[in-house]
């Protein structure tokens, strides 16, 4: 009888992907992020337009109550309309704080988290400002108001929701202008951004922080700094849509390295 010594069996080891095929799905990943991104934030342009310069900008005026309750009454569904775009617009910023940060986590995940959280932060406070808003169109619209208010009282009251959003909405803008600086500076750190980029990212971040101080502080109407100062972010929608697979070369290779 032999002896067999039996040879024993191979043990599997996990195969490790290949780093090829490792960047491969973090380009697609962050090509799918920059495209979001892009299209969110150019979408949000549009949509923002509508629902604050055309609709609501048009039925206020400012100083007249009386003129403002009653354009505001008589065109109550295209005020109506105007809220909700700009519901929308909060829902695309929650889409665009998720999509910035995969974009730009590979050169800071802990500064690209923080420009979210105060993307995410100033939506939410955007939303209780255009909460002012419904507030005022149940007021107009509930007659009982106005039968037991007076008609004068009702004005009023509608007109002090209207500043109300307008005073919550310039303090946020100063979260706002802190994100667009930290985006700022992400871009101009990439590489694979444009740091003329960043630089009028910046740039749109300081205007916004000017309007939040100076709507405050201001005893008249304020004229909008970030009105002249926001081409930063319409430029980098616009390089994240066209050149989304540059920005997930360039992304996935630092991600890469660290």
């Amino acid at each position: 009888m032999t002896n067999r010594t039996e040879n024993p069996p191979l043990q599997q080891h996990p195969v490790t992907p290949p780093l090829a095929s490792m960047r491969s799905g973090a380009q697609w990943s962050i090509r799918n992020a920059s495209l979001t991104a892009g299209i969110a934030l150019l979408l949000m342009s549009v949509v923002a337009i509508l629902g604050n310069v055309v609709v609501i900008n048009g039925l206020i005026t400012d100083g007249d109550a009386a003129r403002t309750a009653d354009d505001i009454t008589a065109s109550a569904g295209l005020f109506r309309l105007g809220i909700v775009s700009l519901v929308v617009v909060i829902a695309l910023d929650v889409v665009v704080a998720w999509a910035l940060y995969r974009v730009f986590s590979p050169v800071s995940a802990s500064l690209s988290m923080l420009a979210a959280t105060l993307r995410l932060v100033y939506s939410a406070v955007f939303l209780v400002a255009v909460g002012q808003l419904v507030g005022v169109v149940r007021l107009l619209a509930d007659e009982g108001n106005r039968a037991v208010l007076g008609d004068e009282l009702v004005q009023v009251q509608a007109m002090q929701g209207v500043i109300a959003f307008t005073d919550i909405w310039y303090v946020s803008q100063f979260l706002f202008g802190l994100h667009l600086l930290l985006i700022g500076y992400l871009a101009y750190r990439s590489g694979y951004i444009p740091r003329v980029l960043g630089v009028l990212l910046v740039i749109a971040g300081l205007g916004y922080a000017t309007d939040s101080f100076g709507g405050v502080l201001s005893q008249g109407s304020w004229t909008a700094v970030s009105a002249f100062t926001f081409l930063g972010e319409f430029l980098l929608a616009v390089w994240l849509v066209a050149r989304a697979g540059r920005v997930a070369d360039g992304a996935a290779a630092l991600e890469a390295r660290l």
